[in-house]
């Protein structure tokens, strides 16, 4: 069984913002799948499917970013699911906006929500997909993520949103590695978009 955990904050005035990237992304793969994530569990809203012959739970904490963690241990522990088939999906102000980055494991880095799960779980040796998002100067950061898109970015993150709900679908079927090689952004790709 794999966990598919996008993080973001409820309510419709975070519905679209640069914040709530891993929730759109668990829409648009739980979409392509027809996986119905509306059943409220474990602090979350959740989904079930089966996906490539595996069983699949897809997840959308609704405890608000900070506190996520507090939703996957007890989803983790009711599932009794190995660590490393849980993958997260967020937001980054590290990389640049429409940038797709797949890792096996690693810090939290600067977003708070991976520190909570990170924290809770006692444990960063899982799979997560990142969507940069850019960023923005000084103590404006708060308003900057959970801000709505810009038209110029929409159109960008749209792509990275589908190329996502792609890369965990490979990851599914064809592993973690291929999935990386598949779907990681090159520095060309950041160029192009930069020039945009």
């Amino acid at each position: 069984m794999y966990v598919i955990a996008g993080l973001g904050n409820p309510g419709r005035q975070y519905e679209k913002t640069r914040h709530n990237m891993g929730f759109l992304v668990v829409d648009e793969f739980a979409a392509a799948h027809g996986i119905d994530v509306r059943r409220i569990k474990h602090k979350a809203l959740i989904g079930e499917g089966r996906i490539a012959g595996e069983k699949v739970l897809l997840v959308k904490p609704q405890t608000y970013m900070n506190l996520s963690g507090e939703s996957l241990r007890e989803v983790m522990a009711y599932y009794d699911v190995p660590i490393e088939n849980l993958i997260v999906v967020y937001d980054d102000m590290d990389l640049k906006t429409g940038t797709l980055r797949i890792r096996k494991k690693g810090s939290s880095g600067s977003h708070n929500g991976m520190k909570s799960v990170i924290y809770q779980l006692q444990s960063d040796a899982f799979p997560r997909i990142r969507i940069g998002i850019g960023s923005t100067s000084g103590d404006e950061w708060k308003d900057y993520v959970t801000g709505q898109v810009t038209e110029k970015e929409a159109g960008i993150l749209a792509e990275t949103i589908r190329n996502a709900a792609a890369a965990l679908e490979c990851i599914l079927t064809d592993g973690i590695d291929i999935a990386m090689n598949r779907f990681n952004t090159s520095k060309k790709h950041d160029e192009e978009h930069a020039e945009k």
